[in-house]
């Protein structure tokens, strides 16, 4: 019931906001909400650190790109292109990467995500390093115009909402129990007769293909697409906000994106602002040290809250419940 309203309440701030917050920037923070989410599923409820996401991600946003602009094909299509190229790579690499286990599973996927930055590096549809530009926002069902910030922000709530559904539904489902049975304990999973590999790959390609929603979306939602998503750094991003949020929390990737994003794109504001109350010049330099603000955020939640934000919250309360009860 609590949960209920929680998404209640979360479902009708996300409606007011674009009222009051600038909607790109609210769209790019959906987008990047989906994306940690579906990492999460990966390695929060099934225990397989990913450090190839960036794949999925980015390549799916350049294959819908290339699709809603030089195919020609509507949005929807578009998209589900993406989706689909990004469940692709995500069954091969996943095919290559789930028989090893530990470090070695990290490797792999690192491995393969870099070859596909050279390939899209190097091929034409891509623009190489100017990146896709110019990609159209097109129309909805062909009538529904989505030039409109305000239009596309419901259209983006929407497939951010469809995606964070599917991974609860996921979680919850026979299939999610036999996740995190592999997570606590795979031997003892493989000894009651479960095919291990077969969940871990379908757990991969499911993550391959929300992360692929992500991507897709968010190259509708700026009109472009660059290497930088397909970098390994990408996938460094997706790792540090899911750990900052809280491994293994449903709603932990969604927080840990907000603080992310929210730093790299506010820091220079807010530097400039301390800078203007403080008459210190250093402080307008703070957005050119986002990575080093957001590494000071990665010590401190390693340090004090091992669970991440909303783990560490969720554990304290269950104490304070306790301590009551007792």
């Amino acid at each position: 019931m609590n949960k209920k309203i929680g998404y209640g309440i979360a479902l009708a701030v996300l409606l007011s906001a674009p009222f009051f917050v600038y909607p790109v920037f609210l769209m790019k923070l959906l987008c990047f909400a989906l994306f940690a989410c579906a990492f999460n599923l990966l390695i929060g409820f099934t225990g397989l650190l990913s450090f190839g996401h960036a794949a999925f991600f980015g390549g799916a946003g350049y294959v819908a790109g290339w699709a809603i602009r030089d195919a020609g094909l509507p949005m929807e299509l578009g998209i589900l292109l993406g989706v689909l190229a990004a469940a692709l790579i995500g069954l091969v690499m996943g095919a290559l990467a789930i028989r090893r286990q530990g470090i070695y599973f990290t490797m792999i996927t690192l491995a393969l995500a870099q070859m596909l930055y050279f390939v899209f590096l190097q091929a034409k549809f891509t623009g190489g390093e100017d990146g896709l530009q110019g990609v159209p926002r097109g129309k909805l069902l062909g009538s529904l115009d989505l030039t409109s910030d305000l239009t596309l922000y419901y259209v983006v709530l929407a497939i951010a909402i469809i995606g964070f559904a599917v991974v609860v539904r996921a979680i919850h489902s026979p299939f999610g129990h036999v996740l995190k049975a592999v997570k606590e304990n795979e031997p003892r999973a493989v000894s009651l007769g479960y095919d291990v590999d077969k969940y871990k790959l379908v757990a991969f390609v499911l993550s391959a293909a929300l992360a692929g929603l992500a991507g897709a979306t968010k190259t509708l939602v700026l009109g472009f697409e660059t290497l930088t998503d397909v970098h390994w750094t990408m996938s460094g991003l997706v790792v540090l906000m899911t750990l900052v949020g809280g491994l293994g929390t449903l709603v932990g990737p969604i927080v840990g994106a907000i603080i992310i994003i929210a730093l790299e794109n506010k820091l220079g504001d807010f530097g400039n602002l301390l800078a203007d109350w403080t008459t210190v010049d250093w402080f307008r330099s703070l957005g050119d040290s986002v990575t080093i603000v957001t590494g000071l955020i990665f010590i401190v939640c390693v340090l004090a809250f091992r669970k991440g934000i909303v783990g560490e919250l969720s554990d304290r309360l269950q104490r304070v419940r306790k301590a009551k009860l007792s």
